[in-house]
């Protein structure tokens, strides 16, 4: 019987134009891998949008997107499979551009070694220095440094000898022992599939016999079980089933396990497939389990094996890439995806980022798009992962943006935060209802939001004046008030208007739980900020109030002169000016502040309210 053959992940990275697409072309090329159609059609692109003079330009056999034709560049990651004698390969192309750092974090989520192309002519650039990080990031043990377009250097040992040097004391900073290096030309094909007269001063391995021994990356199979449910299978009520990907380990019927986070135990009974019950299942499959027994399991729980178990938390430090475009703001809310878990997250601290250049730590407030920070996540239900340096499926995760729904970053978990074993939640006897009965009234945030000189406070303090007038108990939370104590910490950033308006939206909540009427006046620009206020609120208890000025009335008031300042440059990141406001798009209450004094926007809001805050009838 012939042994199957291993499988070789394996990413192409470095900086832009270094040449990773000719490399990979060329390398199917010279192993017979491109049908003969595709072959055709190679010749013919060459001639019409190749970059070789109409000789073979092997790039294109990677580069798919008329985008990348054009450009001559990479900027999607592109995925090839081969095959020698040997064993099976999955390549993928990942783009050199900044910009797409993220493509760089996909492509080597999943890859055993990393292709790492330095062009000769340039030696270590910045980005090199970046997609070598993320290799370490990503778990990436095995490195290849292939030093690209040596015949544009007249194959001068001297220049790969200096470029691998300097590319040995980032890989000794990065802890990435296990790096080779060749010299290579994709074009000329120079030590790619066979060894190179050009270069008869080296006497290493081809780039294929590289690939061909390096070492496949860790058996899952050998790992604890670990199955996050992706649905629950109840066709009739003769059967329930948890189905699922492994993700790593392998199962078999009677193997005890312990559904996660719950805790609870069982054994396996069944292994069914479409094609029938199976005696063992490994990694990599998907299946369905029954057990021996009934009990609570849902998606986003994970089957884990019942002597190894997962860690379980709501709080854990993690290394964060953000991809958006749209910073990274600590107490920002967004959906994180853990396998097939989903929850509401929070990063709660920076601790720092990294400075791509010098690969040392420096203080943040935020992350832009493409950087990479370390800090703790705080999520609203407990998780169970693994560490990501342990297990890449279980200990990964995205951070979705909530209102475009984009991914807006990933995440690697380091570890549990250990105030998420020391704080619990404390059982009080007296609760929100129990407070609001002995008031008479029910609570309620009435969130004031518009641009500065809107009138919120003035309207806000009208408000407050005629609930208290019939009996009504209150609270009056103003912006310029919280700055003098809460929040005078803060500035005016955008990283610390969202924790600004996190603060208080907590504060408001505590302050309903107690009975109140929550009156809040605060700018609160931003609409996710408002939405996490308003997700911390009971249904039916917070209206947004929209104090609608447009710019030119609010800058005529200017009552406190901070528009004159803010034009004169002597405010910065002044709402209106040269900080965006972002307007409610479907407020409960919509004031328009043009048109009606403070004294008729008062009587607007309490008409509308008085509904919601009456007592219920005994």
């Amino acid at each position: 019987m012939v042994p199957e053959k291993t499988l070789l992940r394996l990413v192409t990275c470095g900086s832009v134009d270094d040449g990773k697409s000719t490399l990979i072309g060329r390398l199917l090329y010279d192993l017979g891998s491109v049908p003969e159609d595709q072959l055709a059609a190679l010749e013919a692109d060459s001639r019409s949008v190749g970059t070789r003079g109409g000789e073979l330009d092997f790039a294109l056999l990677v580069d798919g997107l008329m985008a990348e034709r054009e450009q001559g560049i990479t900027i999607d990651v592109a995925y090839r499979y081969f095959a020698t004698d040997k064993r099976k390969f999955i390549v993928a192309d990942s783009p050199g551009h900044t910009q797409y750092t993220r493509n760089m974090v996909t492509a080597a989520s999943n890859a055993d070694v990393a292709v790492l192309l330095i062009d000769a002519r340039k030696g270590v650039l910045t980005q090199t220095r970046r997609h070598a990080f993320i290799c370490s990031l990503m778990g990436v043990k095995q490195v290849i440094l292939a030093v690209t377009k040596m015949d544009l250097v007249g194959y001068a040992q001297e220049v790969f000898e200096r470029i691998v040097a300097d590319f040995a004391a980032l890989a000794e900073t990065l802890k990435l022992s296990r790096f080779a290096a060749l010299p290579v030309s994709g074009v000329s094909g120079d030590n790619i599939a066979v060894r190179s007269p050009a270069t008869s001063w080296y006497a290493g391995a081809t780039l294929l016999e590289l690939l061909e021994s390096a070492e496949a990356g860790e058996t899952r199979a050998d790992q604890p079980l670990r199955m996050p449910v992706q649905s629950v299978i109840r066709p009739n009520q003769d059967f329930r089933g948890f189905a699922g990907r492994i993700s790593s380990g392998a199962a078999s019927p009677g193997d005890p396990v312990r559904v996660l986070p719950s805790g609870r135990t069982a054994n396996i009974a069944r292994i069914v497939t479409a094609d029938g019950d199976l005696e063992r299942a490994a990694a990599g499959q998907s299946v369905t389990l029954t057990l021996d027994h009934e009990l609570d399991c849902s998606r986003g729980d994970v089957i884990a094996a019942a002597d190894d178990l997962c860690e379980i938390a709501d709080q854990f430090q993690a290394t964060l890439v953000w991809m958006s475009d749209a910073p990274l703001f600590p107490g920002r809310r967004y959906t994180l995806k853990l396998g097939t878990a989903v929850a509401n997250a929070t990063v709660t601290e920076l601790k720092h980022s990294f400075d791509i250049d010098t690969l040392q730590q420096r203080p943040a407030k935020q992350l832009s798009c493409n950087e990479i920070g370390v800090g703790n996540v705080s999520v609203d239900r407990q998780l169970a992962f693994d560490p990501f340096a342990q297990n890449r499926d279980t200990g990964a995760f995205i951070l979705i943006d909530q209102e475009t729904n984009e991914t807006a970053g990933a995440g690697l978990i380091h570890f549990a935060l250990r105030r998420a074993q020391s704080v619990h939640w404390q059982t009080l006897e007296i609760d929100r209802n129990a407070h609001a009965a002995i008031k008479g009234q029910r609570p309620a945030i009435l969130w004031f939001t518009g641009l500065s000189g809107a009138g919120k406070s003035t309207i806000a303090n009208l408000v407050e004046k005629r609930l208290h007038a019939i009996g009504r108990h209150t609270v009056l939370l103003d912006g310029d008030n919280v700055r003098h104590g809460l929040n005078r910490d803060l500035g005016f950033t955008p990283a610390d208007r969202v924790e600004n308006i996190r603060r208080v939206a907590e504060v408001a909540k505590l302050m309903a739980d107690a009975g109140l009427i929550v009156l809040v006046a605060f700018i609160s620009p931003f609409r996710q900020e408002r939405e996490l206020a308003r997700s911390l609120a009971k249904p039916g208890e917070f209206f947004e109030i929209f104090v609608d000025a447009p710019l030119e009335i609010a800058e005529q008031r200017d009552p406190k002169g901070l528009y004159k300042k803010a034009r004169a440059g002597q405010l910065k990141n002044f709402t209106g000016v040269d900080s965006p406001y972002e307007a409610p798009e479907a407020p409960e209450i919509r004031v328009d502040a043009a048109q009606l004094t403070p004294a008729d926007a008062a009587e607007l809001i309490v008409s509308t309210i008085m509904p919601t805050i009456k007592p219920a009838p005994s």
